[in-house]
């Protein structure tokens, strides 16, 4: 039994404070000092439009930013709740370990060598919120698996509107923890925890209806790879070990699957951890998973390892200097980001950190205080915008990409009929007139645009999207086009710099094959805000047989057209 009188309860908990405030200094000089990441731009520009959802994720990262932004507009300020909510997370865990007597010693080496962790102490994107309240989440169900407390169910009702909140990837915890524990199901309280969550949810439920269901349809469908590729699954468990730590992970899996369950709460900390490493493997068949998106299976592993140490699984003697040689290597890292070394400056994801400042200040010398629009890229925009600290920039996502936010924000009603200057990193012969290099010779071609005009928003409403043709048949779509601006619109040429034209575009495997153009009907049509118009297209199917990935676009010079319609999934044979 261990000792827990306070006397010793306060000599064991003098570690990890030390611990906790180096571990929080650390954080908070690498926020200020390290750059926005280009994803972190673009939640800012979230916390600047607050809204119940947003087209990517939830919006609990939006209101983190929008916190530390208003006490200050620096890199610390927008990350500063996740400075804040990662000890407190750390420290938490602590707690929970208690009941189960961990030794401080272990678990400062072990959490020091969670490569995953040290990345969300110091970088705002929506698994900081989702980490804290993952932790949050363990804590009171701890207790509420002691204790069945109203207060407690209150409290965990609260806690899991947060999760959802935060990130889509909150339902697994959720779920996994009620599989683990079904006599939950036996008590009132929880269905007080279930209903109350759900009320809690409905605005951004309701926000979902509202626009289409834009998430699902981006995370479920959109974000699905063509094909399978073998590498998405055999380099999942690759990238896993690596955020486990980069000498030490290996062990760590080992040691929490070694672990003796003694408990329902350990029972719920072992499914979850199972469940979501195997979720996300199992996703590998559909696309690509990225590293990270497992962060709240880190949590249960971390608990398990050290559960594990104090049972039965005494660390081998090498354990502690290869964990200690992995802090060494992680903390080198973060000290090569925080003096700029320039090997780490050009490293996939780490580039975003660097340049943007500097990169900012010289697009404004040019621009002014006109608007900016970046071809096919939300980071960018964004970051020009943290950086200007405006909304003067907007990512134009063309046919050739993919939806954003920026279709949805207002930006884009606000330039029209503006004059902007246009960037893109690919040189459009005819429309491209000068070009930008950056400090790290990044060549961006450019061209002045007066009396813009664009069509972003618009949707056009296709009635199939599954079609089978043969070589050259001619097919009519009757298409619907709806108008979401708060403004009338047109598309008649009469009075305009730039022509506007529908597209029919057929793509394989992203390249864009063939486009054939609507008729003069097209133009015709003018539409008030929120009314819809029928148009009869008559499209002629590819020569060469195929798959095609077939959507309707509108056009204006000098952008390379929208996407504006869902795809229709054509094969021509």
């Amino acid at each position: 039994m261990p000792d827990n009188t306070p006397l010793n309860l306060h000599r064991s908990n003098k570690p990890i404070w030390y611990f906790l405030l180096f571990w929080t200094v650390l954080n908070a000089v690498q926020s200020y000092t390290l750059e926005v990441h280009g994803d972190e731009a673009y939640y800012w520009v979230y916390s600047r439009f607050l809204d119940w959802g947003y087209f990517d994720h939830p919006p609990m990262v939006a209101v983190f930013i929008r916190i530390g932004d208003s006490i200050m507009h620096n890199e610390l300020g927008l990350r500063l709740l996740t400075v804040f909510t990662n000890s407190c997370s750390l420290y938490l865990i602590w707690l929970i370990l208690k009941k189960y007597a961990v030794d401080a010693k272990w678990f400062i080496l072990v959490v020091s060598g969670l490569f995953i962790f040290h990345i969300y102490g110091f970088t705002t994107t929506p698994d900081s919120p989702l980490l804290f309240f993952t932790v949050l989440f363990y804590f009171v169900y701890q207790r509420y698996v002691e204790k069945d407390s109203w207060q407690l169910a209150l409290l965990l009702a609260l806690i899991t509107a947060c999760l959802l909140y935060s990130k889509y990837h909150g339902i697994l915890l959720i779920g996994f923890t009620v599989c683990s524990n079904i006599k939950l199901l036996g008590r009132k309280s929880f269905w007080l925890i279930a209903m109350l969550a759900l009320a809690l949810y409905v605005p951004h439920i309701y926000w979902q209806v509202q626009h289409g269901y834009p998430s699902l349809k981006y995370h479920l469908f959109d974000r699905s790879a063509e094909q399978y590729d073998p590498a998405f699954t055999y380099l999942y468990p690759l990238g896993q070990l690596a955020m486990a730590g980069p000498f030490i992970g290996w062990f760590l899996f080992y040691a929490a699957f070694k672990v003796k369950i003694k408990d329902v709460f350990m029972r719920g900390l072992v499914v979850n951890c199972i469940g979501t490493f195997l979720f996300f493997m199992v996703t590998t068949l559909k696309g690509e998973v990225q590293m990270h998106w497992t962060l709240i299976a880190f949590v249960p592993l971390l608990m398990l390892v050290l559960i594990s140490f104090r049972q039965s699984l005494t660390p081998p003697k090498w354990f502690y200097t290869v964990a200690v040689i992995n802090i060494v290597f992680i903390v080198f890292i973060r000290v090569a980001l925080l003096f700029q070394f320039p090997f780490v400056m050009n490293v996939g994801q780490l580039e975003s950190y660097f340049g943007f400042r500097s990169w900012t200040r010289q697009v404004e010398r040019i621009v002014g205080n006109n608007y900016l629009i970046i071809r096919d890229g939300f980071q960018d925009p964004s970051k020009y915008n943290y950086y200007s600290n405006s909304a003067r920039s907007m990512s134009y996502d063309s046919r050739y990409y993919r939806k954003t936010q920026y279709d949805s924000w207002p930006i884009e009603d606000s330039l029209q009929h503006k004059r902007a200057y246009y960037m893109q990193d690919t040189k459009e012969p005819g429309f491209t007139t000068d070009s930008v290099i950056d400090q790290y010779h990044r060549r961006w071609y450019t061209v002045w645009v007066n009396d813009v005009r664009t069509y972003q928003k618009v949707i056009i409403e296709v009635p199939k999207q599954k079609l089978k043709l043969s070589p050259g048949q001619t097919a009519t779509f009757n298409l619907t086009l709806q108008n979401p601006y708060s403004h009338a619109i047109t598309f008649a040429d009469s009075g305009y710099t730039h022509k506007a034209l529908m597209e029919a575009c057929f793509f394989q495997k992203g390249d864009l094959k063939l486009a054939q153009k609507a008729d003069m009907g097209f133009n015709r049509i003018s539409l008030l805000p929120g009314a819809k118009a029928g148009y009869a297209f008559k499209v002629t199917a590819p020569a060469v047989p195929g798959k095609y990935d077939l959507l309707f676009s509108i056009r204006t010079t000098p952008f390379p057209g929208s996407r504006n319609s869902s795809v229709i999934n054509l094969v021509v044979e």
